[in-house]
């Protein structure tokens, strides 16, 4: 095996780590579904919960047929969209005010849409969004250049010590959540701006390549995640230069020191999967370098809509017992009134141990 193959191994490992909730934490135990207007948009820790019981006014706990735990449902008494947003954020205030979550001390004035099934049903703060398990979705930039002598090299930066959340780690080149009131591409041309200064005549040279999905957990709750990835060749002779105070350097790495990067605890855990997918897609990591590429792909690619399914499953129940009571065959009563009882037309057999008695000849 070569000194490469021994350095990809590791890939496994940390695409686990990104992974940790995914593979680990659904046996636990420790999880309620989190349902608004009936549907499935989350999923709440214990220390959560215990805290939401003291607003029953806001959250209604149920059984549930699928955790021992039951579940979490906003109450299907708030009206629309706006009233589920405020009665929602007072709660979150208050678990700001007391202090119990870190999460919020990262508390953002910045807030994400809450879909199901592509409808927006609140918006909830950013910060809180782990605390409910609530899928959220942003997107990445690769800024890739082919140099002369290095080959494909990757940018990336490095985080400013005051962000909220991985402060001073290195990161993708460019990368933010998608808030509401912003689109896909939108957001991916305002962060290019932002944080990296590109110019709109290299900005819209920005190439679609998919998404990456992962369920990661940390001390600050959980987080299902979907990134929306661009790539965006670069002039060899462009520096990205910041614009909004959130990154403190940048750095243009060969390939292989980008990945021995991403390896390292200096690097973003969440933004990994992105580096990873990029190095697949540009043939630098193959089924031929690496023993467990199909499950790294498959690690990349978590089907997190499947783990957001509880008003599903419960429809499915509901028509599989509509459909097996179908199945059974009609019970015909036998009537009980003598009048509508030929019974007495009937011979009448003697029997003798369950067969008909013999007459005398």
């Amino acid at each position: 095996m070569s000194s490469t193959e021994v350095k990809l191994s590791r890939l496994l490992g940390l695409a686990q780590k990104f992974n940790n909730f995914y593979l680990t934490g659904f046996h636990k135990n420790d999880i309620r579904p989190f349902l608004v207007e009936g549907r499935q948009v989350g999923l709440i820790k214990s220390d959560v919960f215990k805290q939401l019981l003291k607003y029953p006014q806001v959250f209604c706990i149920r059984d549930c047929d699928y955790t021992k735990q039951g579940l979490v449902e906003l109450n299907p008494a708030f009206r629309d969209y706006h009233e589920r947003t405020e009665q929602l954020e007072k709660v979150l205030l208050d678990l700001r005010r007391d202090g119990l979550f870190s999460a919020l001390q990262g508390w953002r004035d910045e807030c994400f849409e809450v879909k199901s099934e592509h409808k927006a049903l609140l918006k909830m703060e950013r910060a809180a969004t782990p605390l409910f398990g609530v899928r959220k979705y942003g997107v990445d930039i690769n800024g890739y250049v082919r140099h002369p002598q290095h080959g494909l090299c990757i940018w990336l930066q490095q985080r400013s010590n005051n962000k909220e959340t991985w402060p001073g780690k290195w990161d993708n080149m460019v990368g933010g959540g998608l808030s509401v009131g912003y689109g896909i591409k939108e957001t991916a041309i305002k962060e290019a701006a932002e944080e990296a200064s590109i110019p709109s005549d290299l900005v819209k040279n920005l190439v679609s390549a998919g998404c990456v999905s992962f369920f990661f957990e940390s001390d600050q709750g959980l987080f299902p995640n979907t990134e929306y990835v661009f790539d965006l060749e670069l002039p060899v002779d462009f520096i990205p230069h910041n614009a909004d105070g959130e990154v403190q350097a940048f750095e243009l790495l060969p390939a292989n020191k980008c990945m021995e990067r991403v390896f390292t605890a200096d690097f973003k855990t969440t933004s990994a999967p992105v580096v990873i997918d990029f190095l697949i897609r540009h043939g630098y990591i193959t089924a031929e370098n690496e023993l467990n590429f199909t499950q790294i792909v498959e690690l990349l690619h978590v089907p997190l809509q499947s783990l957001y399914t509880y008003k599903t499953r419960l429809e499915q129940k509901i028509q599989q017992q509509q459909q097996q009571h179908q199945a059974q065959p009609p019970q015909v009563a036998l009537p009980k009134d003598d009048s509508n009882c030929n019974c007495s037309d009937m011979p009448i057999r003697s029997l003798e141990n369950g067969h008909s008695k013999k007459e005398n000849a």
